[in-house]
């Protein structure tokens, strides 16, 4: 994705008589270390009668060097560009072993040929206290840069200044402020005084108005601007000459477009020559035109493109409604927070410390937003090679008619809030649940963490190392011997009720329950850090025949399912519908219940409820 600009750049002087001039240096072509790519260029004199010849400067720079033979009334010099605004790192850069930390200094072979580039003006008093303060608390080369940048960027107030020339170091310090050419020179010095090459650079800047406001820092161009400017480039060994630009306090990047960098500011301006003795009108005149964008995600696309996209929909809407037409469609939506945006669990790591609460948040707000009595899931996301725990997935199903498919948002339990319930409040809600179902109570299943792998665990711990303290190098090992030491290997995790609907004569779903014969006699959950639910082990059941299995035909997802049930009077869900949210099927269902668990009262509500909203209608897990 890109935007590309079309500057426009018109210097004319108009003079009161005819004159002579002397032969007239242009530096307005981007310099060849120009990392903004430049599609097109074109350089326009007049007077057209003239002799036109490109050069290079000892520098490297691009003259345009024009004589012109006959007196003349007027010079115009116009200059034509595209530039491709691709965003730069000004950061992408590696530096050479020896030059990593700051201060450093240069090889003797380099420092001769950057000479030129080191050259001090005599350190006046208000020089010597500046240099004297600047920052020196940083010890990496990439800090140290930035920190003097800042320093001259805060000790300068920024002022339009037409006159021409640029300050002394003295007078810039003494008033306080200056232009963009008067703080980069001040930086050039700065950085000459402490052993650092430098130079000067002139150059275009240009700035696009952003797309959206800035939500926690400076807003920006309110449009898109351009001017001619001034910065600094440090030469640093391994990358070559970075940017440095005073009056914003940012490095250059992509905007920051040079036509000449030199050791010194009189070597750098645009226009140079001589004319005979006039009075002459000065007039300038830059422009800055987008002539390309690409779509993205802050400026997708304009009203003109969205109403042919609108368009387009409606062309298919019509034609689906013509015919049987099935569609699926999927999707993640990203997101990384504002705050701490570089941490880990933002850029590789799949939890960390405010993901989990701050994708929450969002979830919440998204289906507020987006659905009308929507069922919230908190499930098992996807299980990446090489990590050593499952990722969550927050699901949130909604009708499409805005009809409710869950009306009490107050059950859905929030991850931040520790309900203060235990094993007692677990068995009381086991057992009240198989009691509602109508279902045998003695087929509740204990669940335990596995004693012999815990044990296995923290007899290979050295004999001085306490478990509670373990001394593992993975952390997430640490931490889990840890809580289940603290747990105790002989507390109760939760308990599971196998249960399968069955139909009755009545013709409703009714449910049967049955024992879970386990090797061992408990029932030992697979080691880690997911809900109990997770980590059943299933593959020590009793084994069956292919043919003495449950047969389980699903209802196929793309069948006629005919209207979808509507809402009762009391404003729950009707007959038709879940009301708690779980879905039956052909199959036993592992009703796993945590020890977190909603107040005893609730609790009671929502079995009740659950009985008696059962559905009639056979549906599909």
């Amino acid at each position: 994705m890109t935007i590309r600009v079309a500057l426009h750049h018109k210097t004319t002087y108009t003079y009161d008589r005819l004159v002579t001039l002397s032969p007239q240096v242009i530096r307005l072509r981007p310099a060849p270390h120009c990392r903004t790519p430049i599609l097109s260029y074109s350089l326009k004199v007049e007077p057209e009668k003239q002799f036109f010849n490109w050069q290079q400067d000892p520098y490297g720079n691009f003259l345009a060097r024009l004589v012109f033979p006959e007196p003349t009334q007027k010079l115009s010099v116009e200059v034509d560009l595209i530039a491709d605004m691709t965003v730069i790192n000004p950061f992408d850069f590696f530096l050479e072993p020896d030059a990593t930390t700051f201060p450093f200094e240069y090889s003797p072979i380099l420092k001769a040929q950057l000479q030129p580039y080191l050259v001090t003006e005599p350190l006046s008093t208000a020089m010597r206290s500046f240099v004297g303060r600047a920052p020196r608390h940083s010890t990496t080369t990439n800090d140290g840069v930035v920190d003097f940048n800042q320093y001259v960027h805060h000790a300068v107030r920024y002022v339009i200044r037409l006159e021409p020339g640029v300050q002394s170091c003295e007078e810039t310090l003494t008033r306080q402020s200056g232009s963009c050419r008067d703080s980069a020179w001040l930086l050039v010095q700065l950085l000459r005084h402490v052993g650092l090459a430098s130079r000067f650079v002139s150059g275009y800047l240009l700035q696009l108005k952003p797309d959206v406001a800035s939500l926690d820092g400076p807003c920006g161009a309110p449009t898109d601007f351009t001017d001619l400017h001034a910065w600094a480039e440090v030469f640093l060994p391994g990358a070559g000459w970075v940017g440095l630009d005073p009056t914003s306090g940012l490095l250059a990047g992509e905007g920051h477009i040079p036509l000449a960098a030199t050791p010194d500011p009189q070597s750098a301006s645009p226009i140079t020559g001589g004319v005979d003795e006039c009075e002459v009108e000065f007039g300038f005149e830059m422009t800055i035109t987008r002539v390309h964008e690409d779509p993205r995600v802050t400026k997708p696309y304009t009203d003109e493109e969205w109403t042919d996209i609108e368009q387009l929909g409606e062309d298919v809407d019509r034609e689906l409604a013509m015919g049987v037409r099935t569609l699926t469609m999927g999707g993640e939506p990203t997101f990384v927070s504002i705050d701490h945006r570089d941490e880990p669990e933002w850029n590789t790591a799949a939890l960390g410390a405010s993901k989990r609460k701050l994708g929450s948040t969002l979830f919440r707000r998204l289906a507020k937003r987006f659905a009308n009595g929507p069922l919230l899931h908190f499930g098992q996301g996807k299980w990446y090679p090489g990590e050593s725990l499952p990722r969550w997935a927050l699901g949130c199903y909604w009708r499409k008619d805005t009809e409710p498919v869950w009306t009490r948002p107050d059950l859905t339990a929030d991850d931040d809030r520790d309900y203060g319930h235990g094993d007692a409040e677990a068995r009381e809600f086991i057992a009240m649940l198989a009691e509602q179902l109508q279902v045998q109570p003695d087929h509740v299943v204990s669940g335990y963490e596995d004693t012999w792998y815990y044990l296995w665990k923290a007899r290979k711990l050295p004999v001085n190392v306490d478990p509670f303290e373990s001394k593992l190098d993975n952390e997430e090992d640490r931490a889990r011997l840890a809580h289940v030491f603290e747990q105790g290997l002989a507390s109760v995790v939760g308990y599971v009720l196998p249960i399968m609907p069955t139909e009755s004569t009545s013709e409703l779903f009714r449910w049967i329950s049955g024992p879970w014969h386990l090797r061992q006699g408990r029932m030992f959950l697979i080691p880690g850090d997911s809900a109990m639910g997770y980590r059943l082990p299933l593959d020590s059941l009793p084994w069956l025949k292919r043919d003495e299995r449950p047969q389980v035909v699903e209802l196929d997802p793309m069948a006629a399912r005919g209207e979808s049930p509507g809402s009762s009077a009391n404003g729950h869900p009707s007959s038709h519908t879940h009301a708690n949210g779980f879905h039956s099927g052909g199959s036993y269902a592992n009703l796993a219940v945590p020890r977190v668990l909603q107040t005893r009262a609730r609790v009671i509500d929502f079995v009740k409820r659950s009985m008696d909203d059962l559905d009639p209608v056979p549906s599909s897990v």
